[in-house]
């Protein structure tokens, strides 16, 4: 009987470890099929990718399938703020954000809070209280927002933006460090510890995303920190690149020595102004960086889509004012490991390409012709970006509907739509040079 029992036994434990493996394959199968957005192909190499949310757009159609489609984590983009959140002292008002984090929560998505101690966006009053007064004002913001959401964030940008630029690496002067002088960040942090034990706890700033005197400052501080038992689980960098402010060289090594204090590193508010190959080149080297350090858990793209930017502008999102998914959009996915391709979200491997000649051309003005080719499949549809110099300005385009974000058009066909394979079409423009000869830059072709 015995023999028997542990025959049964061990044949049954073939069975579950059998079982088992054939669950694990079949899970690994399904995460490989799925890694066709930003979030299911990050969530492949055990990151999330995420983007800032405002709640005013929650009723727009467009956005919200976007933002359940492509994310797995989302951060308020003005809601948790001081001014948001406790416009007069004591009074705490929380439906804005509450918005976000239900509609995230409601997706299986991750919530990042931000932000609860920061210079900008104070509401007038915080700035006139005494340092008694500030000190349990502050800790009492603390207790009130995060105690709303316990149990909810999976980290909190607890204090924010504390250093200057510059050479210096001293503080940002601002009415806490006036006032309560350099404790008032440790003291944040162990405030935060207490209200919310559960919650990864995050310094976020700007300009440290190279090694320089800011980033050293900050670097130093949290070496500090964690030498004397501060509560501090992550480091925020926020990534807001520009033609001024490229993404550095040393991204990857400053992450790592950052993540060798025993922090993880985050990618937080990362947006990259530009249009093309050279938007989309900058974007891939920074999830290249965030990939080749263990402890960068995570990217957040400051934005949906470029229309609502706060550098709308400079186009800086990966996905354009009508919500197609730019080049910058697949080097990320390519970058992350997945396929796909954002242009055709519902799978696929259709590509096309555009290309530029001008075909007439004058003292005041030029006419520009692009011309779309699908590649190996057929296409239902496509769109094309071209950037033009200021202060040339189109003034009449013929076989595309154009759309604008600052000097950045989105073509999309007007009837001229559907492609066979390796078949073209074209569209065309008048430009007005107003002073500049400059051809406009190709950003590429999606298939939509």
């Amino acid at each position: 009987m015995r023999m028997t029992l542990l025959r049964l036994s061990r044949a049954a434990t073939a069975g579950l470890v059998a079982a088992a493996a054939l669950t694990a394959a079949a899970h690994s199968a399904e995460a490989a099929e799925a890694a066709d957005t930003l979030g299911s192909a990050a969530a492949a190499q055990g990151r999330y990718f995420g983007t800032a949310v405002a709640a005013s757009h929650l009723g727009e159609t467009d956005y919200v399938a976007t933002l359940n489609r492509e994310f797995d984590s989302a951060t308020p983009e003005n809601e948790m703020k001081w001014d948001a959140t406790e416009p007069t002292r004591g009074t705490f008002t929380f439906s804005a954000a509450d918005q976000v984090v239900n509609h995230a929560q409601a997706q299986g998505m991750d919530v990042r809070g931000h932000t609860l101690v920061w210079h900008s966006q104070l509401p007038s009053w915080v700035g006139g209280l005494g340092a008694a007064d500030l000190r349990s004002a502050m800790n009492n913001h603390i207790n009130r927002v995060m105690g709303h959401y316990k149990g909810q964030i999976h980290s909190w940008d607890v204090v924010n933006e504390a250093f200057q630029d510059g050479g210096s690496g001293a503080r940002r002067s601002s009415p806490f460090q006036d006032k309560l002088g350099d404790g008032y960040i440790e003291e944040a942090f162990r405030t935060a510890r207490a209200a919310d034990p559960a919650a990864k706890l995050c310094y976020n700033d700007y300009n440290t995303n190279g090694v320089n005197a800011k980033s050293t400052a900050v670097y130093n501080m949290v070496k500090d920190f964690k030498s004397r038992g501060v509560p501090i689980d992550c480091v925020g960098f926020q990534g807001h690149f520009n033609s001024n402010s490229l993404v550095p060289s040393d991204l990857r090594a400053n992450l790592q020595r950052f993540a060798d204090l025993g922090v993880d590193v985050q990618i937080t508010e990362l947006d990259i102004e530009g249009s093309g190959a050279a938007q989309a080149d900058s974007y891939a080297r920074v999830v290249e960086a965030c990939l080749a350090v263990d402890r960068c858990t995570g990217i957040t793209v400051w934005g949906v889509t470029d229309k609502y930017s706060w550098r709308s502008g400079g186009t800086p999102l990966l996905f354009d004012g009508n919500y197609a998914a730019k080049p910058a959009y697949d080097a990320v996915l390519s970058a992350l490991g997945g396929s796909g391709g954002g242009g055709n979200p519902g799978g696929g491997t259709a590509t096309c390409t555009a290309t530029y000649t001008r075909t007439a051309d004058w003292s005041s003005g030029y006419n520009g012709q692009v011309t779309i080719t699908a590649g190996s499949e057929p296409i239902g549809s496509w769109a094309a970006t071209l950037t033009f110099a200021s202060p040339q300005r189109v003034q009449a385009t013929w076989n595309a509907a154009p759309t604008w974000s600052g000097n950045v058009m989105t073509a999309r066909p007007s009837w001229n739509g559907t492609l066979a394979a390796g078949a073209s079409t074209s569209f065309g423009f008048t430009v007005a040079k107003n002073g500049s000869d400059a051809a406009p830059v190709v950003g590429g072709c999606t298939v939509s």
